[in-house]
């Protein structure tokens, strides 16, 4: 832009002296009225394409937003044990259960180290993620046995691998709080 600007600095005089030929402004006035009054001005195609393309869009945009709130809801539903049968609906109560139980222990814990926090936080994640796809499965194959007996072995898993953590955690607060001193510890 700067370029262009430049040119046009240098080489002011050259436009400054220069006017139209003689007859220039009644002309041009004379085409405008012309074709003003003739109806011969073109008009572009181009706002009613816009014009329809907005229109396309929006009814896309509502499709796809019906299609998001009435549709699909039933299609990613997922299913529970518990709408397998009344038996497998004790066994989710119990598993759900000593999950909560563990998670109340964790919050309990008062983790000071946001590493391991954060940690603790993308394994129940993670584990969550593994439970909701094999949910998914379930609803696509309610009577297949194996995704049953996954989705049990999935929380059993959950429950070793969050008590094992929470011991872990519970031995290192206990070693922060009652640190060994070197100088009683005979070598």
């Amino acid at each position: 832009m700067n370029r262009i600007e430049d040119i046009i600095k240098r080489g002011r005089s050259e436009f400054d002296d220069r006017e139209p030929s003689d007859g220039h402004f009644e002309r041009f006035s004379f085409k405008l009225a012309t074709r003003l009054h003739s109806g011969a001005v073109k008009r572009s195609i181009i706002p009613h394409l816009l014009k329809a393309a907005v229109v396309t869009l929006l009814i896309t945009l509502s499709s796809l937003w019906t299609f998001d709130h009435f549709v699909r809801p039933n299609l990613k539903r997922t299913m529970t044990l518990s709408e397998v049968s009344p038996e497998y609906r004790e066994v989710e109560r119990y598993y759900v259960q000593q999950v909560n139980l563990m998670e109340n222990e964790f919050s309990s814990l008062d983790l000071s180290n946001p590493e391991q926090q954060e940690a603790l936080l993308q394994e129940m994640a993670s584990m969550d993620s593994v439970y909701r796809d094999l949910q998914k499965e379930l609803r696509a194959n309610p009577n297949d046995q194996r995704i049953i007996d996954a989705m049990i072995k999935h929380y059993q898993t959950k429950l070793e691998v969050m008590s094992y953590i929470l011991d872990q955690l519970k031995e290192i607060k206990a070693e922060t709080a009652n640190p060994v001193s070197h100088e009683n510890v005979v070598y």
